[in-house]
Formats: structure tokens, sequence, C-alpha cells
């Protein structure tokens, strides 16, 4: 853990005033984050030296963000049940909000691979209470891990194994698919771990197997760095795991950590989403994937 964080540089709060904040997202054109508010339905912009101010105050109850291939960003929204992107002239479309003809639960949290399909999750946190998005039942039998197929516009349910799927990410060379399980969030003796899964030829997850068991709290978010260690969200601050799932250490954080990601000029600041705040802090190594400039 000594190589990987640099004992002189402290935990910076950027921002507070948060009801829940969640999933953020690194521009690295504008030099800029980008995170959600849940409950507050709206999405925010920090930049360095000029502060933070919305980005959008109508997210729909948007949770998870990421960036595509081409600088934009994709978010999962609760309010509507889908998966939508952000176009450059600030237009918005839908990617995804159904699956074998029926609405999705409420998505979660996505990741785009390297070949622009788009991985996402779709637990019922969204629907489960007026909060964070709007109650519903659900149509779909599970909650599922889905791929999006940048051609053909499909939705397939490619992991069907899991209570509550939540975070998730690919490994470096795209060959492993983590995802984390939260079900304990709502199921006494449930599931609050980080699994990996295996891709095959066919690039669909096969074989899978725990990769690590976080506590207290739940990995409710997580990203690797470029040395393919894992740098997951936890109750007591961020947690880091060893490609082959061993416990590293932490980096204590004041409130209960929902999400991170990577960033800053030299992709070596971690900034942190955790209750009602925005966190950042410098590390010692750099995130696994630096985004070009658009």
């Amino acid at each position: 853990m000594r190589d990987l964080v640099i004992p002189i540089c402290g935990l910076e709060r950027l921002y507070e005033n948060c009801l829940w904040a969640e999933g953020p997202a690194y521009f690295a054109a504008t030099d800029c984050v980008v995170w959600s508010d849940i409950p507050n339905n709206r999405i925010l912009q920090w930049v360095e030296g000029l502060g933070t101010r919305p980005l959008t105050t109508t997210s729909n109850h948007a949770n998870g963000n990421t960036i595509d291939c081409e600088g934009r960003l994709i978010s999962c929204e609760h309010l509507t049940r889908s998966v939508t992107r952000r176009e450059h002239d600030g237009s918005r479309t839908v990617l995804a909000s159904h699956s074998g003809g029926r609405r999705l639960n409420s998505p979660n949290d996505v990741v785009v691979k390297s070949d622009g399909s788009v991985w996402f999750t779709d637990p019922t946190y969204g629907i489960l209470t007026d909060y964070e998005g709007e109650r519903a039942e659900p149509e779909q039998d599970g909650c599922y891990v889905y791929r999006l197929d940048p051609e053909t516009g499909e939705v397939e349910p490619v992991i069907k194994t899991m209570v509550k799927p939540n975070g998730l990410a690919f490994s470096l060379d795209e060959k492993r698919l983590y995802v984390s399980d939260t079900g304990v969030s709502h199921l006494a003796g449930g599931p609050h771990h980080i699994m990996v899964f295996e891709l095959g030829a066919s690039g669909r997850p096969e074989s899978e197997s725990v990769f690590a068991e976080i506590s207290p709290g739940v990995p409710d978010g997580f990203r690797l760095d470029e040395f393919g260690n894992i740098w997951t969200s936890s109750g007591n601050g961020v947690q880091v795991f060893a490609p082959d799932g061993t416990y590293l250490g932490r980096i204590v954080i004041p409130e209960a950590v929902a999400n991170l990601t990577f960033g800053g000029a030299k992709n070596n600041r971690l900034f942190i989403t955790a209750t009602t705040s925005l966190y950042a802090i410098y590390v010692g190594v750099r995130g696994a994937t630096r985004r070009r400039a658009f």
C-alpha cells in the first residue's frame, strides 16, 4: 500500500451538500468531474479553480455515469429506468430502456468496453421507493447484468446469478469482468462482495468466483489502477485489493463511500463520492485508462 499512496497528500473535500453522491466520471478534455446527487435529481460538475455548478437539475435521478469511447457522458437513470447518452450538442439519446419487451428495473452503474459495447447493472434500488426514482413493480424476472451491442442495439442479459448487481469494471486486458453484489442492503445475510467473471471467446461471461468480500459496508462502485489493483467503496473508506484479491489497505474517508474514479492531468487523482460530498486525493499510481482529450 505504501507504493500506492503518497503520505504527504491529504484528503480534500471539494464539495458537500449532496443527499447521496454517486457515479463520478472524469472528462479529460475539460479537466472536470461530473457526479450524481440522486435524490436531488441533479448531476453536478466540479472544475479546478472554478468550483461546482449543476450540469443539469433534471437528471431523471441519474446514478452511475461513465465516458464512452467518443468522450460522451453515459448515465443510468432511475426515473426513466434507462441508460442514456449525452451527445456533444447536449441532446439526450436513450440507449437502453427494455429487455425482452419489458422495462428495465433501474439501471445502476455502467462501463464501456473498447469495442464500444455498453455493460450495465440493473438492480431494483430505483423502484423500491420514491427517494431515488419512482416506486414501481419490477417487470424483469430478476436483477441482471446487461450488454448493449453497439451495432444492433440489442440489450442482452449476460449475468443472471446475482442478487443486486451494482458496480462493474473490466480487467486491464478486458478478459475479466468484475461485478459487485450488494444484496445485503435488502437481504439479511445477503452478499457484499465483488465477483470476477472470466470472459469466453464470444466475449460473454463464463466461469465466476468471489474476488473479495467487502466489510464494513458494500462495494457500491470501484475502479482499477494501471497495475490491476481494485479501489473500491466501502463503509469505512476506499479499500484496495491486489489483482489476486489480497487486501492491501484503505484510505480513510469520513463518510460512507459510494463510488470513485481516477482523473486529473496525470490520471493520478482519485475522486471519491461519499454520502454528502465529493472528495479528492492524489495517489501514487494512475488509473487504468487514460482518456484522450476530445
